[in-house]
């Protein structure tokens, strides 16, 4: 099953088992997802749902993965079960939190989940139903998983492998914020020693879609050419890497490791180096 489904066949889905859910971020997000969301999708929040933010992002980052058994719960509370097909959308290009969404439930052992391609502004341009308010839904009994299918590294794990030159480590932040120009998140401009740098924006077209997988397939064959095979993505905070790791699997590409506290740890952790390009 491709891992993005557009507007158009999201509009002739037949409802059945179908789960539709709300990932967009920002201030006051619950409230813009009550105004305004397409018809029976569920709300589900980065922060609570798809992180545990822990006292020092130093340890982890600024969003690190909530333990397997409350992500179980979440699923459970929005009626999500083995047989669910699952699309979840954003309002940015899918590169904020439907990819993680999409990562995270790949990562938990769902086969048909799929992420809206061009997000809620696509959605309405098609003509899909929108709602407001609360939607109903029925609480299933939990799945019980005790680890996650998706390889992940640690930093310690980046560290060496960028030593042992037995990775190549992309970091998928925008051009200036790997250069150092400037850092509109964290606490300090730069990139770790080591990484390259493709920003997940170049996995989209000028209209904010996917491009066709055989242009990523031939795009990441080029700036990947001669390096070590082995993938390790990061981003700020384990977000936006989930929208590279996407675009790969679009392409066909085997799904690559996520360094889920990404910059956000690694310029936070006493002792680490960092890399300028200014």
């Amino acid at each position: 099953m491709s891992p993005i489904i557009s507007p158009s066949e999201l509009k002739s889905f037949p409802t059945g088992n179908l789960i539709i859910l709300d990932a967009r971020t920002g201030k006051d997000v619950a409230g813009n997802y009550l105004e305004k969301h397409i018809k029976g999708a569920l709300f589900i929040d980065l922060d609570k749902d798809l992180a545990e933010i822990g006292e020092d992002a130093a340890f982890g980052g600024r969003h690190p993965l909530p333990s397997i058994e409350k992500f179980a719960e979440t699923l459970s509370n929005l009626g999500i079960s083995e047989d669910s097909h699952i699309v979840v959308y954003d309002d940015k290009n899918a590169s904020n939190a439907a990819a993680r969404a999409w990562w995270m439930l790949k990562s938990f052992g769902f086969e048909k989940v799929q992420v809206l391609n061009g997000g809620m502004q696509a959605a309405e341009k098609e003509g899909i139903e929108f709602s407001s308010g609360k939607e109903e839904v029925k609480k299933v009994p939990l799945m019980k998983k005790d680890h996650w299918f998706l390889p992940v590294s640690k930093l310690e794990e980046v560290e060496n492998e960028l030593k042992n030159t037995s990775a190549t480590v992309i970091d998928v932040r925008d051009a200036y914020r790997y250069r150092g120009e400037s850092e509109p998140i964290d606490l300090v401009a730069g990139h770790i020693p080591g990484a390259i740098n493709i920003p997940f924006s170049e996995n989209l077209d000028e209209n904010g879609f996917f491009l066709k997988p055989e242009i990523l397939k031939e795009k990441y064959n080029k700036w990947l050419e001669n390096k070590p095979e082995h993938l390790i993505i990061h981003c700020g905070s384990g977000v936006t890497a989930c929208h590279t790791i996407l675009a790969l699997d679009y392409a066909g590409f085997k799904i690559p490791n996520l360094y889920v506290g990404s910059w956000s740890e690694w310029s936070r952790r006493e002792g680490k180096e960092i890399a300028k390009d200014i």
